[in-house]
């Protein structure tokens, strides 16, 4: 009950730049100031990196992950965008190098929902 409040309050706050699509939506959180960046070793199928971002908005500190999934042929990674919890970027660094996938399915995939910039990934 407690985290759906948060959300709640957390979304109302985000309300003004929820009208952006997702693009101008990562447009905005890269905007926003300061990125850390958590680079996939070269052995990693599916991630090129994952940037962690911290916006405020009105007063409200919001956290965003940046993926960037390489392509299957060619260089280079589509970017996503996903809003994630306060902790996800700590829970993250602790075990990505071990496997950036599965630091992703276990940490930052449980909120793809969160804003509908996600791709469909099962």
């Amino acid at each position: 009950m407690k985290t759906g409040m948060i959300y709640l309050l957390l979304m109302i706050t985000f309300c003004s730049l929820q009208s952006q699509s997702c693009e101008e939506l990562m447009q905005t959180v890269k905007n926003s100031g300061y990125g850390q960046t958590f680079n996939s070793n070269i052995t990693s199928n599916a991630i090129s990196k994952v940037t962690f971002y911290d916006v405020s908005v009105n007063y409200q500190t919001l956290y965003f992950a940046i993926v960037c999934f390489k392509k299957e042929y060619g260089f280079g990674c589509n970017e996503y965008l996903y809003q994630v919890a306060f902790n996800t970027r700590s829970q993250y660094s602790f075990s990505y190098m071990n496997s950036a996938g599965k630091a992703f399915w276990n940490y930052i995939h449980p909120h793809r929902d969160n804003l509908g910039c996600a791709p469909d990934i099962n």
